[in-house]
């Protein structure tokens, strides 16, 4: 496979073949062009991955070329190859939607890694997009994201599921998505025009659980001024998901026994038996053998429930999707919020299966909406940095490490780049070109460009 198809801009002749040798070489397909009105007419008939194109040509310039493409081809990466003096028209191209830059004569290795980045950022993307694309087509059924093999046997297993008119217990540890599972084996069952109710056993005081969930007559205590339906009757034709069942007591989980085996329920001060046609799903934390060891979990009702179960894999077992995750949902908090979307850096989405996520995809969503509201660093500047970029090969720690001291100066000196820059001890536009290569331009919107 390609490592990525590019397409190269120079007026130079000689340095345009040699650059196109080396990375078809390095395993790109390349498309070389030396005039850039010709590259863009190419442009226009065929998507590439990436352009890298010379900052100053006759005629069409880089920013001239790097203008119209952001105009009409905004998913495409550009890359600028500049001279040393251009540095500063370089960062203000960043600006304008250029996605990395190169100093003349560039380095091979570097020229290669930028390359990667930009493919596997743009790559990424149109997975998103392509997933996202599924969900809004599939509704609820098309919300389990991800590409790992886990997700994919998990999403085969509700596949085969679903359609079985069988009561499932699903076992995750907290923030998997044990409802979005239930969501999707209800909407792709033939109860999918029904209710789906959720009842979070946890939360539920005792006290009330029997009347909510099995609902009560007139009378039947104070305050019941008329007859009211419980959840099991409102869910007719449809499922109900039973969350936390390991946290429902020991004497409501005999209750609950009795309607799973007899599909039927009494009403609080009633004696009439209602029948119910409902799925039940279950959900818990865990296989429930120690709860029920411990006696805190009645062993007939479990062995009632788990004649079939999913199993949801946590996040430190699906490493891969992390990214792709991330992406999605910082693209839907953008979307959300009104806020202009964020690019996810290629580096950051690999710092990001470093983490430990104790807290699964619920964890992860919540960092990503932090990011892309412009709240913080995805990636926490705490003590653990250090300990995590141990992991990483030298280059991308140095550049960890290069983007918390910047990212501390700039939040020191509220934004103000010139400040920071003097704190740091390096020239101001060499600090406003790492700003731009590590993605920190939010922090210096907070800065006066007056007093700079």
């Amino acid at each position: 496979m390609s490592r990525g198809r590019v397409l190269l801009v120079d007026d130079d002749r000689d340095l345009l073949k040699a650059a196109a040798d080396w990375l078809a070489v390095s395993g790109f397909s390349v498309d070389a062009f030396h005039r850039p009105e010709e590259a863009f007419q190419a442009l226009q008939r065929e998507e590439p991955d990436v352009v890298v194109t010379d900052l100053r040509m006759p005629g069409i310039d880089g920013m001239t070329l790097l203008n119209s493409i952001v105009r009409q081809k905004r998913e495409v990466p550009v890359i600028l190859m500049t001279a040393h003096g251009d540095v500063t028209l370089a960062v203000q191209a960043m600006k304008q939607g250029a996605e990395d830059f190169i100093e003349k004569p560039y380095d091979a290795d570097r020229l290669l890694s930028v390359l990667d980045k930009a493919v596997e950022k743009r790559r990424m993307k149109q997975e998103i997009e392509r997933l996202q694309g599924l969900v809004r087509e599939g509704g609820k059924a098309g919300n389990i994201v991800g590409d790992s093999m886990p997700i994919r046997d998990l999403r085969s297993r509700i596949a085969t599921l679903a359609d079985v008119d069988i009561d499932v217990l699903i076992i995750g540890e907290t923030g998997t998505g044990k409802e979005l599972v239930a969501q999707a084996l209800h909407h792709q069952s033939r109860r999918a025009s029904g209710p789906f109710v959720a009842i979070n056993c946890g939360a539920l005081p005792e006290t009330i659980f029997e009347s909510e969930v099995f609902g009560h007559a007139k009378g039947a205590f104070t305050g019941a001024i008329s007859d009211r339906k419980g959840k099991f009757e409102y869910a007719a034709g449809g499922t109900i998901f039973l969350d936390e069942i390991e946290s429902m007591p020991l004497g409501l989980q005999a209750k609950i026994l009795r309607v799973l085996q007899e599909r039927a329920i009494e009403r609080l001060g009633e004696n009439r038996v209602r029948p119910v046609d409902v799925r039940i799903v279950a959900a818990a934390k865990s296989d429930l053998s120690a709860d029920i060891l411990a006696g805190r979990f009645r062993e007939d009702l479990f062995y009632r429930l788990a004649t079939v179960d999913v199993r949801i894999p946590p996040l430190r077992q699906r490493r891969n999707d992390i990214g792709l995750l991330f992406g999605h949902f910082a693209s839907l908090a953008a979307r959300r919020y009104g806020r202009a979307e964020r690019a996810v850096p290629a580096d950051l989405a690999d710092r990001l299966q470093q983490e430990e996520w104790r807290g699964n995809v619920r964890e992860l969503k919540a960092r990503a909406e932090r990011f892309a509201l412009g709240l913080d660093d995805p990636w926490p500047s705490s003590g653990r940095t250090a300990d995590m970029a141990q992991d990483l090969p030298l280059p991308d720690r140095l550049a960890a490490y290069e983007t918390h001291l910047i990212r501390e100066a700039l939040e020191k000196h509220d934004g103000n780049a010139a400040r920071a820059a003097m704190a740091l001890q390096i020239p101001h536009r060499t600090l406003n070109e790492k700003v731009a290569r590590y993605g920190l331009q939010a922090l210096r919107k907070l800065s006066n460009s007056a007093n700079e």
